[in-house]
């Protein structure tokens, strides 16, 4: 067997899955910065078959027993549902099963791995290039979101606790001021005021008495794979977030990431803004699949969720600058602060822009 070089031994790990073929190849894969990832190839008599194998993130995701879990009773679930449609085994992620039997393998290290079939014919993208792919995304989201509304129980794990909380988040941004422990209070002081200024808005979604559901929460477009011929979205991917959660947690994760022309990390805030085109797409998109199974308090909350997740992105980043970069890589000075700013000047964006796309919503929910 031959693996490309890595500090894991593939070698070792490859043959504890129930994978069909002899092994050919191994390749790093993926553009993701929590798990490590590999696209395999295995030849069998007429054509090679490909597969992905992950190593899951223990230190990000403290129980991924419980994490895989909710990925086996996830994808059982969406295939039952979409087992009448054409293309079926593109649709939904299929998990391989470990030589025992499980859903996963534990090395000699502790560490866990998966493995998936790999989706032929698709791609994803890592910023949103027009309009149509907004829509594309919206609508696999949507369309996930709505045939897991009938998972059965028992609930799923909390795989992050607290993930979209809010105003936890803020509490952890008071206390890093507090603490200051890298004295940089006072190199932040307008992202500090701007921030404490809005933090009536972090209980919007809590209050609301919106319906748990299970939601992804992390809805880029890259976690959507795009047929390569026709642009559909064809398959939601990245599931190790999928657990309990508010429906807008993943419509607002949309409209942070899919509106704004700028990276993450733009230092130039003129770019910064929100795009209402591509938002017009995100909801069109979205309400298509979603809007049969969405409650009316869950529709009103969709327009201000995106500057609600924005902002909450805003103080996450703020927190971690100020607690010296303990969370989040950073690749320059100030990278965390740049990150920051970048979130709040789009808060601003949308805050300009918000009444027009609650008006927008409605008018394409009624």
């Amino acid at each position: 067997m031959s693996t490309p070089s890595s500090r894991y031994n593939l070698d070792a790990v490859i043959p504890q899955f129930q994978f069909s073929g002899n092994f050919s190849a191994a390749t790093p894969y993926g553009s993701g910065h929590i798990n490590d990832t590999w696209r395999l190839m295995f030849l069998e008599v007429g054509a090679p078959v490909e597969y992905i194998l992950q190593r899951i993130n223990h230190h990000i995701f403290r129980n991924p027993v419980a994490l895989m879990e909710n990925i086996e009773r996830v994808t059982t679930h969406l295939a039952a549902q979409v087992a009448h449609e054409p293309d079926t085994e593109r649709r939904v992620l299929t998990l391989i099963p470990a030589r025992d039997g499980k859903s996963w393998h534990r090395d000699n290290e502790g560490s866990y791995w998966r493995a998936y079939r790999f989706i032929q014919g698709t791609r994803t993208y890592d910023t949103v290039e027009s309009p149509e792919q907004a829509f594309q995304a919206a609508k696999a989201f949507g369309k996930f979101q709505q045939l897991l509304a009938n998972l059965p129980a028992p609930r799923l794990h909390d795989t992050i606790p607290d993930f979209h909380h809010t105003p936890k988040r803020f509490m952890a941004l008071e206390q890093a001021i507090e603490a200051d422990v890298a004295n940089r209070a006072k190199f932040v002081e307008p992202e500090i005021v701007f921030a404490l200024t809005r933090q009536p808005m972090t209980s919007i979604l809590l209050n609301a008495g919106l319906p748990e559901r299970v939601t992804h929460n992390d809805t880029k477009i890259n976690n959507v794979l795009l047929d390569d011929t026709t642009g559909e979205g064809i398959c939601v991917i990245d599931l190790d977030t999928v657990m309990p959660g508010l429906i807008p947690y993943d419509f607002g994760d949309m409209v942070r990431t899919a509106t704004c022309p700028a990276a993450e990390d733009e230092r130039d805030l003129s770019k910064v803004n929100l795009q209402f085109p591509m938002f017009e797409a995100l909801v069109r998109g979205y309400l298509t699949s979603a809007s049969g199974f969405l409650t009316k308090p869950e529709i009103r909350h969709l327009a201000v969720s995106g500057k609600l997740i924005t902002f909450e992105m805003g103080i996450r980043f703020l927190t971690d600058f100020l607690a010296a970069d303990v969370y989040y890589k950073v690749h320059r000075d100030g990278h965390n602060l740049d990150r920051s700013r970048t979130q709040f000047k789009l808060v601003e964006s949308i805050e300009q822009q918000e009444e027009a796309m609650d008006r927008l919503v409605q008018s394409i929910a009624l």
